[in-house]
């Protein structure tokens, strides 16, 4: 059973493996273009981090850190989707120096 801070939780579908192929979805960047996962990601790995917000200071830990440590594995795309809208992505990348989208 899966629980979230004790509480029973219901996860839907089946979990995801090591190995297994993502599906293609499209998504808005910072400049406001869509960017579609297989047309733009063209490596063999893709690490995708979903966060709720770059504004709250797990998030922004988190995807600073991953961030910086993945800079050295020119094999290896990293990701970061957030519900924040592409000019707050843009304000906080901005702010951490960081020159993705």
């Amino acid at each position: 059973m899966k629980t979230m801070k004790g509480n029973p939780v219901t996860v839907l579908g089946n979990p995801l493996k090591v190995g297994d192929k993502a599906l293609d979805f499209t998504a808005v960047d910072n400049d406001l273009n869509e960017v579609s996962f297989f047309s733009n990601f063209k490596n063999q790995h893709t690490l995708i981090s979903v966060v709720p917000s770059l504004d709250t200071s797990v998030c922004d830990m988190q995807t600073r850190t991953i961030n910086e440590r993945l800079a050295n594995y020119k094999n290896l795309d990293f990701i970061t989707i957030s519900n924040d809208l592409p000019f707050a992505q843009k304000r906080w990348c901005g702010a951490n120096g960081l020159n993705i989208h």
